[in-house]
C-alpha cells in the first residue's frame, strides 16, 4: 500500500515538469500496464493480423481508461474528455456527421477524377460490397476516435499547456506521421511520400478542431470518412490502376496518401479547413 501511494505521489509530481516529460511519463505508465498483457499474445498467436488487432485494441482500451485517472492526478482536471474535445453534445454530433460527409466525398472525388483522366478503371460492384461497407465502420470509427483522442486530444492538450499555438500545430502535426513510420529504413524510403500525406491529414484535423472551438467531432468525422471510403474501395477491389502514369502520381502501394494526386487533394482540403479557423 505504501509503494502504491508513493507511486501515485511521484506521478502527481509530473504536473511540475515540462510537457515532453509529462508525455513520456504517460506513455511509460501505459507501457508498464500494457506490456505484460501484450507479450504473451505476441508469443502465443501466429496470425500477425490477429495479434495487431488484439494488442492495439487492448492498448486503446487501456488508454481510454487510464486518461481520466491521469488527468485527475496530474492536472486536477475531472472531465478530461470534454476538456480535450470529445464531448457528447448535439453540436459535436452534427460536426461529426459533417466531417464524415467531407471525408467520404473527398475520397470519392479523388478516385472519380483519376477515373476520368484514365488513370484507373472502375470494376463492377458485386453483391458482397455491402459486407465491406459494414465491415469498415468499426475500423474507420475506431481508428478515427482513438487517433484523434490521442494526437489531437491528449497530446495536443499537454503541449498546449506549455507552448504557443503555432508550436503545438507543427509539433502534433509532425509527431503523427513520425509515429506511423516506425519501420525498417528501406520501407521508410520506399513509402516516404506517405509521410507528407499523414502530415497534411494531421494539420487538417488540428485546424478542424480549432474551427470548432476545440471540439473533436469534425476531425473524427473527416478522419473516419477518409478511412471508410478508402477501405471499401481498396478491400472491395472496386478499382484497377491502368499504369498510364507512374505510381508516385497515383500513390505508392496504391495508397492515395502516398501520391501527388492524393497529396494535392489533401492540400486543397487543408487550405479550406484552415480558412474556417477563427
Amino acid at each position: 500500500m505504501y509503494n502504491l501511494k508513493l507511486g501515485i505521489l511521484n506521478i502527481s509530481l509530473l504536473a511540475q515538469r515540462s510537457a515532453p516529460i509529462r508525455i513520456v511519463g504517460f506513455l511509460a505508465c501505459l507501457a508498464v500496464i500494457w506490456l505484460p498483457i501484450a507479450a504473451p499474445i505476441y508469443l502465443l498467436i501466429r496470425d500477425t493480423n490477429l495479434v495487431t488487432i488484439l494488442t492495439m485494441g487492448l492498448l486503446a482500451i487501456e488508454f481510454f481508461i487510464f486518461l481520466p485517472w491521469w488527468s485527475k492526478l496530474v492536472h486536477k482536471q475531472p472531465r478530461i474528455y470534454k476538456h480535450v474535445g470529445l464531448e457528447f453534445s448535439r453540436k459535436n454530433g452534427a460536426e461529426l456527421l459533417r466531417g464524415l460527409a467531407i471525408g467520404l466525398i473527398s475520397i470519392q472525388i479523388l478516385f472519380i477524377v483519376q477515373g476520368l483522366l484514365g488513370w484507373l478503371e472502375w470494376r463492377q460492384v458485386n453483391s458482397g460490397i455491402l459486407r465491406f461497407v459494414i465491415e469498415a465502420i468499426p475500423t474507420a470509427f475506431g481508428t478515427g476516435i482513438a487517433e484523434e483522442l490521442f494526437f489531437r486530444g491528449f497530446l495536443y492538450d499537454e503541449l498546449e499547456r506549455d507552448y504557443r499555438p503555432s508550436v503545438v500545430l507543427w509539433a502534433v502535426g509532425i509527431i503523427f506521421p513520425v509515429s506511423h513510420f516506425i519501420k525498417p529504413i528501406p520501407e521508410i524510403i520506399r513509402t516516404s511520400p506517405q509521410f507528407f500525406g499523414l502530415l497534411l491529414l494531421a494539420l487538417i484535423c488540428i485546424w478542424a478542431k480549432r474551427s470548432c472551438n476545440g471540439r473533436l467531432g469534425l476531425a473524427i468525422g473527416i478522419h473516419a470518412g477518409l478511412i471508410w471510403g478508402w477501405y471499401v474501395i481498396n478491400v472491395g477491389k472496386l478499382i484497377r490502376y491502368t499504369g498510364t502514369v507512374p505510381v508516385w502520381v497515383t500513390g505508392v502501394n496504391d495508397n492515395p496518401l502516398a501520391g501527388v494526386m492524393g497529396l494535392s487533394f489533401l492540400l486543397a482540403l487543408a487550405l479550406w479547413i484552415r480558412s474556417r479557423v477563427r
